[in-house]
């Protein structure tokens, strides 16, 4: 009997052991659920449409289209100066006077030898039609007369290369010369150059050859003047490809700046080669890229949904999605890291009209190059 009592005493200890093991382990599963329930904080925003562009970005350094170095056409001692570094000059106005003594006394000394050949050639011709003259001697004076005017002609020429002109309408950006100096024929004294239109000059690689064409437009930032863009548009595109490089020319002519610009600056510049003009955008947050794949967490009824989606462009802080959502739905841009699909979420901005989110991301957008965007 003794030996019965301690099995049963033993017996109803192992049922309470087990009883509260099982109780354990259910209590364990019931927490694991709750906390699986717990909602997710996430800021979310809505998808919207609007256009889109895809851009070639590169860096450039301003050219005036006009740019010369002024020369003396003569050599002579520099006797006056009528403009200085930083003046506007038109087309043909006096910049420099040289020494022109000596050419003015060449010049009269060619208009007396012209105008004895002419009374000579006169009285010759009267002679040579009353016959007392040779033709060979008539036709030899009137070659002797036309080799005279030429030299005059070339002596008012140089009489007239001792004014030193402007070659077009711009500023003078350099004067090499001074009152007095002596200065020899071909010898630089002014540099001349144009601030509009200026010129921005990429050189593409070639396989971006059938994207750029005339006409494009394009916006320039330079480190000189941050925050400001400048627009321009496709000049000239060069049919060849260098061979030493791989690239091709491309020249943007831009547009008036109001004088801010200066040939030399340094900037970079977008040229837009492709727009969509109703895209489904969804800001750059909301893509998550995993094994080279893109994808967004759409909220539905409470939940996020991982959606697979394919990108197209992206720029101004925005991101094109081809297909997988659509206007209006509302996508995770915080706290998709800590998501997995179909977990609750709880949603603690209120910004998600499409206005909005717009704004807020050209507040923070980053130019994105046509490699990132396009598809």
């Amino acid at each position: 009997m003794a030996s019965r009592s301690v099995f049963l005493a033993l017996a109803a200890v192992l049922v309470t052991g087990l009883a509260a093991c099982g109780k354990g382990e259910a209590e364990a599963v019931a927490e694991e659920k709750q906390e699986e329930q717990v909602a997710v904080p996430v800021e979310v925003a809505a998808a919207y449409s609007g256009a889109v562009s895809a851009f070639y970005t590169g860096t450039t350094t301003l050219e005036a289209e006009r740019d010369a170095e002024v020369v003396a056409k003569v050599g002579g001692v520099v006797r006056e100066l009528f403009v200085e570094a930083g003046d506007r000059v038109e087309a043909g106005e006096i910049m420099a006077k040289l020494d022109d003594d000596r050419l003015r006394l060449e010049v009269a000394r060619a208009e007396a030898n012209v105008a004895k050949l002419e009374q000579e050639y006169r009285r010759n011709r009267q002679l040579h039609e009353a016959q007392l003259v040779s033709a060979e001697a008539y036709q030899r004076l009137g070659f002797e007369l036309e080799v005279m005017r030429a030299e005059l002609g070339l002596a008012k020429l140089q009489l007239d290369h001792t004014e030193i002109r402007a070659p077009f309408d711009g500023v003078v950006a350099a004067r090499h010369i001074k009152v007095g100096n002596m200065i020899e024929q071909n010898a630089p004294v002014f540099r001349v150059t144009t601030y509009e239109p200026l010129i921005a000059r990429l050189h593409v690689p070639e396989r971006e050859l059938n994207k750029l064409a005339v006409g494009q437009a394009a916006a320039l930032r330079v480190d000189a003047l941050p925050g400001q863009d400048f627009e321009g548009i496709v000049d000239r595109v060069s049919p060849v490809v260098d061979a030493n490089t791989g690239t091709f020319a491309v020249f943007v002519a831009l547009e008036d700046t109001g004088g801010k610009l200066k040939p030399g600056m340094f900037g970079r510049l977008d040229i837009v080669y492709d727009v969509h003009a109703d895209a489904v955008l969804v800001p750059r947050a909301a893509v998550v890229i995993e094994d080279a794949k893109s994808a967004v967490f759409v909220i539905r009824d409470g939940h996020a949904q991982r959606q697979a989606v394919t990108t197209g462009y992206a720029n101004n802080g925005s991101v094109e999605i081809l297909d997988g959502i659509q206007p209006g739905d509302q996508v995770v841009t915080v706290g998709q890291n800590s998501l997995k699909d179909g977990a609750p979420v709880a949603v603690i901005n209120a910004k998600t009209e499409p206005e909005e989110v717009l704004a807020q991301a050209r507040e923070t957008a980053v130019a994105e190059t046509p490699a990132a965007a396009a598809h």
